[in-house]
C-alpha cells in the first residue's frame, strides 16, 4: 500500500492536520496496521517537499505548532495517475512454502509433514478470518475475502504439491 497516495487521497475531501489524517487512515485502512504518528509526519514532509501538498494553515497552541495540510493540483493529478495504474499482481515466485518442501526433500525429512503442518496453519488462519468476516463491517468483509482467496489458492497448491511429492523427490535427486 502506498501510504503517501492514501494520505493524498484522504486530503481530497479537504485540508486536515496530521493527527486527523492518522485517525482517518486508521479508521478506513489501518484495522490491522495503524500508522505511527512519525510515519504520517515524515510522509507529509516528503509530500510537501515534492509539491503534492501545501500547508493550509498553522495553529499555535499549548504544544507544538499544528500544520493543516491541503492537497495541491499536482497532488490530485498524482493520486489520479496512481489510481489509474494497475497494481502489479503478486506472483509469489519466491515461495517460502516451496523452499521448505524442497529443503525437506533434500535433507531427507518428511516433506508431507511440512505440507500437513502448513495446511493446518492455513486452516486455522481461515477460521479466524471467517469469524472476523462474519462479525465485521463491509470493509472488513472485503479485506477478509481477499485474504481468504489467497489462502484458498495456497491450500490448492499444498494439495497439488502433496500429490506430486514422489515426482519432485525424483527430480531433486538427479
Amino acid at each position: 500500500m502506498s501510504i503517501g497516495h492514501t494520505l493524498l487521497g484522504l486530503l481530497e475531501s479537504g485540508p486536515r492536520h496530521g493527527y486527523e489524517l492518522k485517525r482517518a487512515f486508521d479508521e478506513t485502512f489501518g484495522h490491522d496496521r495503524p500508522l505511527h504518528y512519525g510515519q504520517v509526519y515524515s510522509t507529509m514532509s516528503r509530500l510537501l517537499r515534492n509539491g503534492l501538498v501545501e500547508v493550509d494553515g498553522i495553529e499555535a497552541g499549548g504544544g507544538p505548532e499544528r500544520k493543516r495540510y491541503a492537497i495541491t493540483h499536482a497532488g490530485v493529478t498524482d493520486v489520479e495517475q496512481w489510481l489509474g495504474t494497475p497494481q502489479k499482481p503478486e506472483e509469489y515466485l519466491q515461495s517460502a512454502l516451496y523452499t521448505k518442501v524442497v529443503l525437506a526433500l533434500l535433507t531427507h525429512r518428511n516433506a508431507a509433514d511440512v505440507l500437513d503442518t502448513q495446511r493446518s496453519e492455513h486452516l486455522r488462519s481461515m477460521r479466524i478470518l471467517t469469524d472476523r468476516k462474519r462479525k465485521g463491517d463491509l470493509a472488513d468483509q472485503l479485506i477478509c475475502d481477499h485474504a481468504l482467496y489467497h489462502l484458498e489458492a495456497d491450500l490448492r497448491w499444498l494439495e497439488l504439491t502433496a500429490a506430486r511429492l514422489d515426482k519432485l523427490r525424483e527430480v531433486i535427486a538427479r
